[in-house]
């Protein structure tokens, strides 16, 4: 045989031999395996093992190989942003303080210059249903009207939470948006700039809220909730309705309680202003109700206790908390809307209050434990759980059941824990 022919027939047999591989018929065509994850080498060899991993889901989440090899290349875990997600305050601000600094009278003028200064509310308003109010609040709680966005990398920043773990699924969820954005070519990474939790532009939308509800308002082809006003606040408003924001329905209205009210009715059930009103509760300005929301399901809440302002809680509340599921956020939201609105301060006055250190937080959740009230993990965090058992145990012991935690409350639970395990 002549050698050429020879080195011919020997390439052709060690070729690959699915490359000209033709399946017979009914048989699947052998699909290529995916390309192997680059080598990941940040120093540290636990990041570097979650990158790998998760280069695999990505590809397959539809993420493009190229993507990923440029964006994932020399990234490392942000240490401060772990921190900050693992960090549990010492004190917590009582929510008179944070609402008094949210409703500021700063932030009400310049809200107020904006609801008539921006040309595009009608448009909005319209369209969405949402009062130019509400708007502008979010947008001033969020950013300060646009000034401060945040300027964490929100790749790097949604990679070390992922690796962090403790929310690791919402992460890389969260970071595969932010992949497909780039990918799209909506918007470069270095214009993914936002808190170190990965909420972007002027009204602070996580990548994933970006892709499902940003929207171009001003008509330049773009959704470009980093530069452009209207598309901000536009992206806001569709994120409100689509989450169930009701037209012509307001958010909440303080209301007064008579005396001997029963507290244990707060954070429960959601019922018309009729049945409220049987239970003696009236609007705080003496007004009455709309039909609107006077037919609206609401539900009471005393957020600092019998001590301070009571709210009768409307669906759009909880709409609000689509942004941020925080009853105080949503408070302030809706109260500093309001102002802006031209409405007058709350009849009842926020309390002042000295703030609990998390030692105190954590002894009083271990003391209703103690006592057969269970508030779920000791943690600090005063959330639901902890305010019904809060409830339940001063109602059993004939004092306010306002699941109010304060420094008062936090004596007489330990007090009493003491005294039950010295028996």
């Amino acid at each position: 045989m002549d050698r050429r022919s020879f080195i011919v027939l020997l390439a052709a047999g060690c070729a690959d031999p699915s490359a000209n591989f033709v399946p017979a018929a009914g048989q699947p065509t052998p699909q290529a395996p995916p390309p192997p994850a680059p080598t990941v080498s940040s120093g540290d060899a636990g990041f570097d093992a979650w990158a790998r991993d998760f280069y695999r889901k990505a590809l397959q989440g539809g993420i493009g190989a190229p993507v990923l090899d440029r964006e994932l290349a020399g990234l490392t875990p942000n240490p401060r942003v772990m921190s900050l997600d693992s960090a549990q305050p010492e004190f917590s601000r009582p929510i008179g303080d944070y609402i008094r600094g949210a409703v500021s009278d700063d932030r009400i003028a310049r809200g107020q210059r904006f609801r008539t200064e921006l040309s595009f509310w009608p448009q909005i308003e319209a369209r969405y249903g949402v009062p130019r109010e509400i708007l502008i609040a979010i947008w001033a709680m969020e950013s300060a009207f646009g000034a401060v966005q945040g300027d964490f990398d929100v790749v790097r920043s949604m990679a070390s939470l992922a690796y962090h773990g403790r929310r690791r699924a919402w992460a890389e969820g969260e970071l595969i948006a932010a992949l497909r954005i780039i990918g799209s070519g909506e918007a470069a990474r270095a214009q993914l700039k936002g808190s170190w939790a990965g909420a972007m532009g002027q009204t602070q939308f996580l990548p994933s809220n970006y892709l499902s509800t940003a929207v171009d308002a001003d008509g330049d082809g773009k959704r470009d909730i980093w530069g452009s006003r209207a598309d901000a606040l536009a992206s806001a408003a569709n994120l409100l309705a689509k989450g169930g924001w009701a037209r012509g329905v307001g958010w909440a209205q303080e209301v007064a309680l008579p005396p001997g009210f029963d507290y244990s009715l707060t954070e429960g059930p959601r019922e018309p202003s009729g049945w409220w009103s049987e239970r003696g509760v009236r609007r705080a300005d003496g007004r009455s109700w709309s039909a609107a929301d006077a037919a609206a399901p609401a539900q009471l809440v005393a957020p600092a206790g019998a001590g301070g302002p009571a709210f009768l809680l409307l669906p759009n509340h909880f709409s609000i908390r689509k942004y941020n599921n925080s009853t105080a956020y949503a408070l302030a939201v809706g109260l500093l809307a309001d102002r802006m609105a031209g409405a007058a301060p709350l009849v009842r006055s926020w309390p002042t209050e000295t703030p609990l250190s998390l030692s105190d937080r954590i002894s009083a959740q271990v003391a209703l434990t103690k006592l057969g009230f269970n508030p779920g993990e000791p943690d600090g965090v005063v959330g639901v759980n902890t305010r019904q058992a809060l409830r339940a145990w001063q109602k059993s012991r004939g004092l306010t059941a306002d699941g109010y935690l304060n420094a008062e409350m936090v004596r007489r639970l330990n007090v009493e824990a003491d005294q039950a395990g010295a028996i």
